[in-house]
């Protein structure tokens, strides 16, 4: 997988040094969103992130970043830089957003906060960012989006939200903040780990970010670069602050180097002629979005020659491996009932680059050890069907199939109606179950036996 992915990462180096002549390495277009809020009105201030954010800036300038810099930002000018970094985005090829100063969680939802903003109940929370927005607007990026969170203090104005809510209604509000799984093609990083709270630090910049100083610039993958980041602070911090790192990127993507292509001149073709490879790139999109066997060998045979033929053979034969390894729904002689019985099915999806999230529920059942649940007429939009077999341990994995529902709940914008597949590793206990989807999005599951 990783020697395909450099075949690609290496013609597409080699098409960029065509089209736009060889220069830097980072010939792609590069945007950075860099806010540092310190100097709160309300609530205790900090000193570090305005020199977190005027150093972090400098160095992504270095390395080929068109920098957009906020210091303590009002409400207003957050929402105003928010909007320009979309924009800005959306023409990108990469984007980073990161953040220093005060952040809280409330309900698993995550916020940052402008140095005006007051908290006096839940209706303030329209004057901070949710960091799922800022998370949409880096998905418009082709190929790298990097979440940046240096903002797991101790947040005093959670507490006085804590007494407005009230114990009876059941509000969540957490320490630090809540985890975010990275959708594909990104990297998320936070400060500390997810219900954790970070140090200050005594020096220019907090411990996170001199540890991002110190590697952000090197000339390795940017996988590494964030991991060296997470052991850097873990080490610094005598290992009682561990930043939280998660990675959704397929190939090798570099800041900085080492990336040096040699491109002979390229012989001149009729103007007329047709480029075979011309709508490979929409189309492996397509592909992509839908994710299923069919989609991927489609692909395969309009485009054999193409980049993203790698990609498709890869995702193809692990596909194909799944779905040899996933249980039958035929019974088994000798299957565990120990499951047997009518039980509820609940998927909850969080949101995915532009995709919404979404819950639905459906209606299963187990009957000789053997698992079906099915949602819709089959073929109709947005139908389901989840089939398996469940053994005596509870653990297996089912494998789901079905067709997209409304766009704006599918990965890429995928048409109402195109068909899926993926599987799920779930584990079944006498009365409830767990399961989480393995492929193309984030979701987990919820059985409940009636």
């Amino acid at each position: 997988m990783g020697a395909l992915c450099r075949i690609y990462l290496v013609l597409l180096a080699c098409w960029l040094g065509l089209g736009l002549g060889l220069g830097p390495a980072w010939a792609e277009t590069r945007v950075a969103l860099v806010i540092g809020n310190g100097a709160y009105v309300n609530t205790a201030q900090l000193t570090n992130p305005s020199h977190d954010a005027e150093d972090v800036a400098t160095a992504l300038t270095r390395s080929g970043f068109e920098v957009i810099k906020g210091i303590d930002l009002r409400q207003a000018d957050m929402q105003d830089l928010s909007i320009r970094f979309a924009r800005a985005a959306g023409r990108a090829d990469v984007a980073m957003f990161y953040y220093s100063g005060h952040a809280m969680q409330y309900n698993g939802v995550n916020y940052l906060m402008p140095v005006d903003a007051v908290l006096t109940d839940e209706a303030d929370l329209k004057r901070f960012v949710r960091v799922d927005d800022i998370l949409n607007d880096l998905q418009q990026a082709k190929n790298l989006r990097i979440l940046v969170l240096d903002s797991c203090r101790d947040n005093p104005l959670a507490e006085t939200l804590k007494r407005s809510a009230g114990l009876s209604r059941g509000a969540s509000i957490g320490r630090g903040l809540s985890k975010v799984e990275a959708p594909l093609g990104t990297i998320v990083s936070f400060s500390t780990q997810s219900g954790q709270t970070a140090a200050d630090g005594s020096g220019r910049n907090s411990p996170y970010t001199s540890a991002f100083l110190k590697h952000i610039e090197q000339q390795s993958e940017i996988g590494d670069v964030f991991r060296d980041i997470s052991s850097d602070v873990y080490e610094t911090s005598g290992k009682t602050q561990l930043p939280e790192l998660s990675l959704s990127i397929i190939g090798k993507f570099y800041l900085n180097g080492p990336v040096s292509v040699t491109v002979a001149p390229a012989a001149s073709a009729p103007s007329q002629q047709h480029d075979p490879c011309d709508s490979a790139e929409a189309h492996w999109k397509a592909a992509d979005s839908v994710g299923s066997i069919d989609a991927y060998q489609d692909h395969l045979t309009r485009f054999p020659n193409c980049a993203f033929a790698g990609l498709a053979k890869a995702r193809l034969e692990s596909l194909k491996q799944k779905t040899a390894l996933a249980p039958t729904a035929e019974p088994r002689p000798g299957g565990s009932k120990e499951f047997d019985g009518k039980w509820d099915v609940t998927v909850s999806c969080t949101n995915a680059g532009k995709a919404l999230g979404y819950s639905r529920t459906l209606s299963a059942t187990i009957a000789s050890g053997v698992f079906h649940a099915q949602d819709l007429e089959q073929g109709k939009p947005n139908w389901l069907t989840i089939d398996g077999q469940i053994p005596a341990d509870g653990k297996t994995t089912l494998s789901a199939r079905g067709t997209t529902g409304p766009s704006a709940y599918t990965v890429n914008d995928a048409a109402p109606g195109s068909a899926y597949a993926y599987t799920i590793d779930a584990q079944f206990e006498r009365s409830r179950g767990t399961g989480k989807r393995n492929e193309l999005r984030p979701c987990s599951f919820t059985f409940v036996k009636r």
